[in-house]
């Protein structure tokens, strides 16, 4: 096999067609396979335009006068499909005269993957955002159904371990008379009228670094000094207490449907963790909640009942008046006191 026989085998095993051309009028000394399959075989006396007629003859002359390298990029659809192909011409000498070489490459290939590779990132930039926007939908239920530092440890470990805290208060309210107002109401009035009455609630409970941990039904409970410790836990829910009465009174003014609550709080130890593991809910139970649950339900409506161990925690900031002892169901007897508020307390600016 001669040296030509070998150098056209391997310009055809690597895919490049070759022509050989004469520079003084561009006709064909030399073309390989690759070249013929693509362009066709060259006719005697015809010429690289004949063949290429897109290429710039300008671009051609200068190539011959100065030596420098001409690039195109054509496209030829000989069948049903179009084929992109990239084009070198440069100036090299023969043995008797100057001549062409022109290397063409078929890149059909690589632009179809170019363009692949392009809708293939937009859709994985949309895939990618719409992956955000539903990771910080995700989010938003999450810090609704436990506080941020709870959903923090779950996002970062998967589980939430159970936490004794020491010293925390609670605030537990419930709606006099919801069972029969839920059973003569439309079912969306009344769920608009705890929607409106409960987001309210929640700015209430944000305002004084509560953390609201569920409702159930009518009934609401928030709690202060957890997750994080409060030094003034007592006086949080206290606050967050009154501002739901003063809330509800102002709302009834206005309203045609009139609510009432009565209201327990709690002090004392508490544990809380995600309970569930399908369904996340965090919750906290122990004595304080405990408490808080019992005297809501034995308060007068519009009422605020705490126990005695709470007075010297609000005295400075709350109006309270002893209630004496009270026998409570499952707690047995316990002194009980009255919490109102103090037009010259501190916080009792309006807010509703």
């Amino acid at each position: 096999m001669s040296i030509l026989a070998i150098n056209e085998h391997l310009l055809r095993a690597i895919g490049v067609g070759i022509a050989v051309l004469r520079a003084s009028d561009l006709t064909f000394v030399f073309h390989n396979g690759p070249f013929a399959e693509w362009f066709g075989k060259p006719e005697p006396g015809q010429t690289l335009l004949d063949i290429l007629p897109d290429l710039d003859q300008r671009e051609l002359d200068d190539v011959k006068q100065s030596g420098l390298r001409y690039s195109a990029e054509l496209q030829m659809k000989p069948k049903r499909r179009t084929l992109i192909f990239a084009v070198t011409i440069s100036l090299a000498n023969g043995m008797d005269e100057q001549v062409l070489v022109v290397e063409c490459q078929n890149i059909t290939k690589i632009r179809e993957l170019e363009s692949m590779i392009d809708s293939y990132s937009t859709m994985v930039e949309r895939n990618t955002r719409e992956l955000e926007r539903e990771k910080e939908r995700v989010e938003r239920l999450l810090l609704n159904l436990m506080p941020r530092a709870v959903y923090e440890e779950f996002k970062t470990f998967g589980v939430v371990t159970p936490q004794l805290y020491d010293q925390v208060s609670v605030v537990m309210l419930d709606f006099v008379g919801f069972t029969d107002f839920a059973a003569k109401t439309d079912p969306t009035v009344t769920l608009s009228e705890l929607n409106d009455i409960f987001t309210a609630f929640d700015r209430i409970v944000e305002q004084f670094g509560c953390e609201r941990i569920k409702t159930i039904g009518d009934a609401y409970l928030a709690v202060s000094g957890m997750p994080d410790a409060t030094p003034d836990h007592a006086t949080a829910v206290a606050h967050c207490a009154v501002r739901f009465l003063r809330y509800l009174e102002r709302r009834n003014e206005s309203h045609p449907h009139k609510w009432q609550a009565r209201i327990g709080l709690g002090m004392g130890p508490a544990v809380g963790s995600v309970v569930g593991i399908q369904k996340y809910v965090y919750d906290v139970f122990g004595p304080a909640v405990n408490i808080a649950s019992r005297l809501q339900v034995f308060a007068n409506p519009m009422n605020i009942v705490a126990p005695e161990e709470m007075k010297y925690a609000l005295i400075d900031e709350f109006q309270v008046s002893d209630l004496g002892p009270v026998d409570i169901k499952g707690m047995g007897m316990m002194n009980l006191i009255n919490v109102t508020s103090r037009l010259n307390a501190p916080h009792a600016s309006r807010m509703f």
